[in-house]
């Protein structure tokens, strides 16, 4: 794996995360906070379904986003 490969996962996944938090309300995080939990998710998910799809970078930072932010509003709910 080389850096543009790394840089595209970060990038990728920022977008993702971004996105994550304005798609479905209950998992925003904050601007900061989906920025970091996508970058996070789609260097660390971008490899993992790098391996098995070829690519997927914005996808797992979404995933990544997501789950996240609904552990974190739920568990601050109670």
């Amino acid at each position: 794996m080389d850096i543009a490969s790394i840089l595209a996962q970060i990038i990728g996944g920022a977008a993702g995360g971004t996105a994550g938090g304005k798609i479905l309300k209950d998992s925003d995080l904050g601007q900061i906070g989906n920025l970091l939990a996508g970058a996070i998710g789609g260097v660390g998910g971008g490899t993992v379904l790098g391996s098995i799809l070829g690519s997927g970078g914005a996808a797992a930072g979404l995933v990544v986003q997501i789950v996240i932010g609904l552990i974190k509003n739920k568990l601050l709910a109670k």
